[in-house]
């Protein structure tokens, strides 16, 4: 049985989740970064907000543990949480310090009391309503980032900002409040996500040198060098633990599935970084 399954979310959040998430496993795991902020609840009681990542964190999970959980779309948890999302960049918070403790207690006992993993994740995506309902109206040059980059992973900084009507240093702040990190940084993210998902579904016959020129990378080294940068080991090493099931991150958004098609036709919790 896989150890991390997705669920598909309710038709009425697609704008704002990409997917909601089951985890039952134990022992260590890598979660390489997506653009993507997760909501998680653990059978300890605690709710947890992974911010934006800027690098691959492993964590283990003590036997027999249990979690549900959500992930919003790139740019959109900082509207949602009405903050910037550079505040939670690399942390792992406690959600009532993000939304209070009422808000934290309510959601941990509510999915606590929740029948199986399924109405788990009704109550999750119910809570979710209700923060969307509550948020300012989002800011439109996020969205038109990740169009854009969808669209085409080579897009330049200056083509992004020309395109929102913003100067560069313009788009650096409001990209730095929307996904924690300026758009450059954003599309390296993306773009290994899209060559992880070439990776996964292109079989092992499909060389490396391929699979980066498929992705939107100059050649095989500039792919190298990001891997290690963003996920800390070499790509066929990352391949390798991707098509094993032990990452998570990235197969089930649905940005990196477009852009992989379109280039080729803190506080300590029971996840333990290191």
């Amino acid at each position: 049985m896989a150890w991390y399954v997705a669920a598909p979310v309710a038709p009425d959040l697609s704008r704002d989740l990409v997917t909601a998430w089951t985890v039952r496993t134990e022992g260590r795991h890598r979660l390489v970064p997506d653009g993507c902020v997760d909501v998680l609840w653990i059978d300890n009681g605690t709710v947890w907000v992974c911010g934006p990542e800027t690098s691959a964190w492993s964590f283990r999970l003590p036997p027999g543990t249990q979690a549900v959980g959500v992930r919003f779309r790139p740019g959109r948890a900082s509207a949602v949480f009405k903050i910037a999302a550079h505040e939670l960049r690399d942390r792992r918070v406690a959600l009532e310090d993000v939304l209070g403790s009422r808000a934290h207690r309510l959601l941990a006992e509510q999915v606590g009391y929740a029948a199986d993993e399924a109405a788990r994740l009704r109550v999750m995506e119910d809570h979710v309503r209700r923060w969307v309902a509550e948020a300012p109206v989002a800011d439109a040059v996020p969205a038109a980032v990740v169009r854009m980059l969808t669209r085409d992973i080579g897009t330049s900084i200056t083509a992004l900002a020309d395109a929102v009507g913003l100067g560069e240093r313009q788009l650096h702040r409001r990209c730095l409040t929307a996904f924690g990190y300026g758009a450059a940084t954003l599309r390296r993210i993306l773009r290994l996500q899209g060559f992880l998902e070439l990776a996964r579904t292109a079989g092992d016959v499909t060389g490396l040198v391929t699979l980066a020129a498929a992705a939107g990378y100059t050649d095989q080294p500039h792919l190298s060098r990001d891997c290690r940068a963003i996920a800390g080991i070499s790509p066929r090493a990352l391949v390798a633990e991707a098509r094993a099931g032990r990452l998570t991150g990235g197969p089930y958004d649905q940005v990196s599935r477009r852009i992989s098609s379109a280039r080729s036709a803190s506080r300590p919790l029971a996840l333990v970084s290191g």
